[in-house]
């Protein structure tokens, strides 16, 4: 047993101890048209959502167009979400194939997937005027407006999810799908 001071066994233990040094990386925060519109939705909806719960549940005297509002604004955060889904290409994907493929076969796959991606997408956006227009002329139940304006929403949605999805594929083209078939072998999502 040593009769010197404590500190100074812990330091030479400290000492030479190997020190790791953690760096994380620099956390970029970037806002886009898309989720400024989802946040506005978002935080609208849950106002309108509370003021149901609360003239419902507290006052006991509900409104009625807070439900039917509240409805069609979760419809819209849905189509707009998914245009933000497109833009970091998050949607669900089955990838088992391309771990077992070659690359080149990888990169041919990726290309077909985008491409279906964007026929889709056009479709939908397509799709998404013609309801538009068909139900310019229904109404909402409860406020007398053209059931146009919640299609309109759904619309914009839609094209978002296209402009996305063109932006990615030009992306991935113009890269020759070698930065998405890499990415996929290391897990990483493309942002």
């Amino acid at each position: 047993m040593t009769g010197g001071n404590p500190a100074e066994g812990a330091k030479s233990i400290a000492d030479d101890a190997p020190l790791i040094v953690a760096q994380d990386q620099e956390v970029v925060i970037e806002h886009y048209p898309e989720d400024w519109l989802a946040f506005v939705l978002f935080w609208t909806l849950a106002f309108i959502v509370f003021l149901q719960f609360y003239t419902r549940y507290i006052l006991n005297d509900s409104l009625a167009w807070t439900e039917e509002i509240a409805r069609y604004g979760l419809m819209w955060i849905t189509f707009i979400g998914g245009g933000i889904v497109v833009r970091k290409q998050a949607h669900i994907a089955v990838e088992v194939l391309l771990h077992f493929s070659p690359k080149s076969v990888g990169r041919i796959l990726l290309a077909a997937v985008d491409v279906i991606k964007l026929g889709f997408l056009a479709l939908l956006a397509y799709f998404s005027i013609t309801i538009m227009d068909r139900m310019a002329l229904q109404t909402m139940t409860v406020i007398d407006w053209s059931m146009a304006y919640v299609y309109g929403g759904i619309a914009l949605g839609c094209f978002l999810m296209l402009g996305r999805q063109i932006q990615c594929f030009w992306r991935n083209a113009r890269d020759g799908w070698r930065s998405a078939t890499e990415a996929i072998g290391s897990g990483i999502v493309i942002d």
